[in-house]
């Protein structure tokens, strides 16, 4: 799920870009280009629209923080992303999961896991992964992507995902980090299942 990258990435809906990375504020942009303009409320705390991309025609990625923090120096992100070319959920999925088991015996902390929901169709992947960042320092980073089939009121079809990122630098935080993941996770996943489906639609 994409921008451009910094050390380390993680894959999105087209299996194109990146999750972890950082961008240049320089380079940043807010465009809602899906009418989904913020803020959004996950728990306790309010998002702010903070970057946005088109990277190629049919997917979008927008981006969501805390006020006071910015894309590639969050400690916690919203993510939406829409495909709309006919891309199933199944589809989506196995390129994120590819891409992720690549990291198996080379990141010490990966992990990941997959939640199906056969009534609604959704699928929720949950996962673990760290790398270092450009200035050295070491940068753990838990996920939990919410795949959603998608379809607007013209027949389009796709793949809408809502996720949750968590993360934190240096070998210290990241100690305390993964100590206290746990609860962390589990009422974060918990907030991403029953989080209403956003009506999301292309700003073309």
């Amino acid at each position: 799920m994409a921008r451009t990258p910094s050390s380390f990435m993680s894959q999105g809906l087209l299996g194109l870009a990146v999750l972890i990375c950082g961008v240049q504020a320089a380079f940043a942009q807010s465009l809602d280009r899906l009418g989904l303009p913020g803020p959004l409320i996950f728990g306790d705390t309010s998002y702010a629209l903070a970057w946005s991309a088109q990277p190629t025609p049919g997917y979008y990625k927008q981006e969501y923080v805390p006020a006071g923090q910015v894309p590639g120096k969050h400690d916690r992100m919203l993510l939406i992303e829409l495909l709309d070319n006919g891309t199933s959920v199944d589809a989506a999925l196995a390129t994120q999961v590819r891409w992720l088991n690549q990291r198996k015996g080379k990141d010490p902390v990966f992990n990941l896991a997959i939640l199906k929901n056969p009534k609604t169709g959704e699928t929720l992947l949950d996962f673990l992964i760290s790398d270092r960042g450009t200035d050295g320092r070491q940068i753990a980073e838990w996920n939990a992507y919410r795949y959603t089939p998608w379809q607007d009121n013209a027949g389009r079809k796709g793949v809408f995902l809502l996720a949750i990122s968590r993360r934190a630098y240096g070998d210290d935080a990241i100690t305390t980090f993964l100590s206290g993941l746990k609860p962390v996770r589990s009422g974060d996943i918990d907030r991403l299942a029953k989080f209403q489906r956003l009506d999301a639609r292309p700003q073309r």
